[in-house]
């Protein structure tokens, strides 16, 4: 598995492009924005993108998945149906982010999915607390984690948001994402990697 992390939109949102070593068969993790840059940097790769994958339903995750998906003519999979009143709104919230589409989704995603690119396979794990919908997505062969906006680098994700729970993201973080081992890299929606080991001991907000 090779991956490359491109910083979208002013929140500087990781948007993450995954590809498979054996067929160049891609998948890109939660296209914010910035259309242009993603497909260049699909060319430059030299990959072929087959899905576009959503961790959950805020614009700066999937503001450009509208653009990318039509370009590529591939469909746009995930978050969990409970993001569903998030992506409905989505195009008053792109009016003062972009001028993205509004967000269609092709398929909702549910905790035990498996999502496969070439010879990868990702399972989907549902991790509600920064949004009610919100996944992540584990391949559990390579030991990486996206972890969207459930865990950071030193911190967690927010929990003012409508319909966040802050006991929720906890729950989501000590009992589904920390069990699956210490030496789990993670690619966070924001910020730079870490490991759930790491974090484990180091990061305060889990204390």
């Amino acid at each position: 598995m090779n991956y490359y992390i491109i910083p979208v939109t002013a929140l500087m949102q990781n948007c993450c492009i995954v590809w498979c070593k054996l067929t160049s068969e891609a998948v890109i993790v939660d296209p914010g924005g910035n259309a242009d840059n993603i497909k260049n940097k699909l060319q430059e790769l030299n990959i072929n993108p087959l899905k576009i994958l959503i961790t959950h339903g805020h614009l700066d995750h999937v503001g450009a998945s509208i653009a990318i998906s039509k370009f590529y003519k591939i469909p746009i999979l995930g978050p969990q149906k409970f993001d569903k009143f998030l992506l409905e709104h989505m195009l008053n919230q792109s009016k003062h982010i972009n001028k993205s589409s509004n967000f269609t989704t092709h398929t909702w995603l549910e905790d035990g999915d498996k999502i496969e690119v070439g010879s990868l396979t990702f399972e989907v794990i549902h991790c509600p607390g920064h949004t009610p919908g919100h996944i992540v997505y584990f391949y559990r062969k390579g030991r990486i984690l996206i972890s969207g906006d459930v865990i950071f680098n030193g911190s967690i994700g927010r929990s003012d948001f409508p319909r966040s729970n802050r006991q929720h993201l906890i729950n989501s973080i000590k009992i589904k994402l920390l069990p699956l081992g210490d030496d789990i890299t993670f690619i966070p929606g924001h910020g730079s990697i870490s490991t759930l080991g790491y974090e484990r001991i180091h990061n305060t907000f889990l204390n």
